[in-house]
């Protein structure tokens, strides 16, 4: 197995190629709670006693990362960290709330953008030569596929450069997000995110603070749901395995073509209330991405309060790009992620990916502090004191 994913593809690409059930699905949640040892109660806001669409993390002390035969080199050790109380979106951003938010302030993607040289740059290689303005063209990172099984090391095999990809077209200028609008938006840099969490009064949520959501209140368990991937033969998130009938990344065109992102809450929500919080889409977070990052933690030998990561990425394992190119940490995994190549759906999996980079497996949910929640509650209800009671 391995966890190698195509961040930087998009950039080489651009630069050589272009210059060159309800029911069940109540039965099932019921079951899955019935399960956790101590359920969480879930407190979701309402808009009045809390943000509307985002439910309450209570705070807590976890060991963070994972030791377990599956964890890859960046998630160990676990090491324990302590978190304050917050709120987190129910869901990823979806295509109709960030419709919302682009229709009110006229806001223009990365990938609606020409790129910019000095971004991509520090991806690639020292002393590689510009390309031409005219190969400068807006556009994102889309999963095409193969036709047949292929050797899992190479993976500009299935993802393309795609110009004119971007949120209203994840797969290309042919696509279209129609009938889609509670899908996770997708194709939006960590830069689109920022801007959507200032409009919405949010921010991103650190990584410690989503692995903690993620988890649901089960300690060290290997999935947000528990031990087992898919408990009395249910599907529990959307990933490729149990999804796809061919072997990742063989793509069947009587089967609709390349797999996508299912409608958020399609499966059943983690113990805090959370839906897909692994699988469906990857997920950007606060942090800076340090591949070493757990380990420097664990060596400080204490439990770590509200950490809020690194100061610069660094990530000596990528060929061919610098080491201290800039990278934000992206978690969750996606409709992609298979037992063979990216086993990703699990709370401790992690990777970093170039924050001007748009795919079409990636977006985003936010979070609020208490606080925050109590000043926008104060500033709509005057009468009410700040503390929100």
């Amino acid at each position: 197995m391995t966890r190698t994913m195509p961040r930087t593809f998009a950039l080489a690409a651009l630069v050589v190629a272009l210059a060159g059930g309800a029911g069940v699905w109540a039965s099932l949640s019921r079951q899955v709670v019935a399960a956790l040892p101590s359920a969480p109660v879930v407190v979701a806001g309402d808009g009045v006693t809390g943000p509307a669409g985002m439910v309450h993390i209570p705070g807590g002390e976890f060991l963070m990362g994972s030791d377990s035969r599956l964890a890859q080199p960046d998630e160990r050790p676990a090491h324990k960290v302590r978190i304050h109380g917050f709120w987190m979106d129910r869901h990823h951003v979806t295509n109709a709330e960030f419709r919302r938010f682009v229709e009110a302030t006229g806001y223009v993607t990365t990938a609606e953008r020409k790129p910019e040289w000095e971004a991509l740059r520090v991806q690639l290689p020292p002393g590689t030569p510009r390309p031409p303005d005219s190969a400068l063209v807006p556009g994102g990172l889309v999963f095409v596929g193969t036709d047949t099984p292929v050797p899992l090391d190479d993976f500009s095999q299935w993802w393309r450069y795609v110009p004119g990809a971007d949120w209203r077209h994840p797969g290309g200028p042919g696509s279209s997000i129609a009938g889609k609008d509670d899908h996770p938006v997708v194709q939006v840099s960590y830069e689109d995110a920022e801007a959507y969490a200032r409009w919405a009064g949010k921010r991103l949520p650190t990584e410690a603070e989503w692995e903690f959501a993620a988890r649901g209140g089960l300690e060290q368990a290997t999935y947000a749901w528990g031990e087992a991937f898919a408990p009395g033969g249910r599907q529990m998130a959307n990933v490729w395995q149990g999804r796809q009938a061919q072997p990742f990344p063989v793509v069947s065109a009587k089967a609709g073509g390349a797999p996508g992102t299912s409608r958020v809450g399609t499966f059943p929500p983690n113990g805090y209330g959370l839906s897909d919080m692994t699988g469906n889409a990857w997920q950007w977070v606060a942090d800076w991405y340090r591949a070493d990052q757990f380990q420097r933690a664990a060596a400080e030998g204490r439990v770590i309060a509200n950490p809020v990561g690194p100061s610069a990425s660094w990530d000596a394992g990528d060929p061919g790009v610098p080491a201290d190119a800039p990278r934000r940490v992206t978690r969750g995994g996606s409709f992609l992620c298979n037992e063979e190549y990216c086993l990703s759906y699990r709370p401790s999996a992690r990777r970093g990916t170039d924050p001007y980079n748009s795919m079409s497996h990636l977006g985003f949910r936010l979070a609020m502090d208490d606080a925050a929640w109590s000043r926008q509650a104060a500033a709509h209800n005057p009468a009410l004191p700040i503390g929100g009671k």
